[in-house]
């Protein structure tokens, strides 16, 4: 059996640096690097790693025509891949190719730090996306992408000063909601991808809540869900979030509760029973959460009905 490889882990920016085969980052909290400047110098760990601070990756290939669903789309400027700290990166068959990114951001948390933008960063769902859920876009979005990159790239390299912090904070929030817009403009794109999903995942949910299925596993949760539909859950719930205004938590609760109601309204089963066939462990939980999700507790709702 295959020895399972330890990532590798990378503290600070210099160490990443290092290990990349590239010079000592200007600033030690956060780093440019321009793949133009170091044509075929970069060097990739042998495994998988780990980094300590944010990373916005510019891949100027990434895979050229993707297919989604039965319709394909053309985005041969590569696109944008996002990393938070701690997450791995790399390693296996995901691994990034060989290529250096065009430009790769590197950002310290503590860059952040007494600015509002280190509790803003922690809302964005794509720094939890997968590799092939990364950020495609236009030739218009990505000159805006890159006249970012290259301020930042041009304040770290000719003048550090009393303001610098300022400029290249108020540039990262401005690529990060240029990013957000970008994503939502994907999740449109794939309009019939996205309703073959919905579609894909009502038949998900009713599998899930049949009798066997939830009395041997449970009540599904966002992980199986995301799994089954090969999708990251952050990924898969910002889509169904831009489809239909409610997350993936929200659409099993739904499906939850109109399965509920159909065995309260056409059965004899008691509440308990009802609570055990939907894969709740405690009748009292889903007794509040149906309280929650209709105002009424489920005797009420079977009473009302009759």
């Amino acid at each position: 059996m295959k020895k399972e490889e330890s990532p590798q882990n990378f503290e600070s920016l210099s160490e990443a640096h290092r290990a990349f085969g590239l010079p000592k980052p200007v600033h030690p909290l956060i780093s440019l690097i321009n793949g133009a400047n170091y044509p075929g110098q970069v060097i990739r760990p042998g495994g998988p790693h780990v980094l300590h601070f944010y990373k916005i990756s510019y891949k100027a290939k990434l895979s050229g025509r993707l297919k989604y669903g039965q319709d394909y789309y053309d985005f041969d400027e590569g696109g944008l891949l996002f990393a938070a700290p701690n997450q791995i990166v790399g390693g296996g068959s995901d691994s990034e190719t060989t290529d250096c990114s065009q430009y790769t951001l590197l950002i310290h948390p503590d860059f952040l730090w007494n600015y509002p933008l280190a509790k803003k960063i922690k809302t964005y769902g794509f720094f939890s996306y997968s590799t092939n859920e990364a950020l495609h876009w236009s030739d218009k979005e990505k000159a805006t992408i890159i006249s970012i990159f290259k301020i930042i790239e041009e304040e770290l390299n000719s003048r550090i000063d009393d303001f610098s912090q300022d400029v290249i904070i108020s540039q990262i929030e401005l690529l990060l909601n240029y990013a957000n817009r970008f994503y939502k403009r994907q999740f449109i794109t794939r309009k019939a991808v996205s309703n073959n999903l919905l579609q894909k995942l009502e038949e998900i949910l009713d599998r899930s809540f049949d009798n066997e299925r939830s009395l041997s596993h449970g009540i599904p949760t966002v992980q199986y869900l995301s799994e089954t539909l090969n999708l990251s859950p952050s990924y898969l719930s910002d889509m169904l979030r831009s489809l239909t205004g409610q997350n993936a938590q929200q659409h099993i609760h739904n499906k939850l509760i109109e399965k509920a109601k159909e065995r309260l309204s056409t059965t004899s089963l008691s509440v308990s029973e009802v609570a055990y066939e939907l894969g709740f462990e405690h009748p009292q939980s889903f007794s509040k959460l149906f309280k929650t999700k209709t105002n009424l507790s489920p005797l009420e709702f079977r009473r009302s009905f009759n």
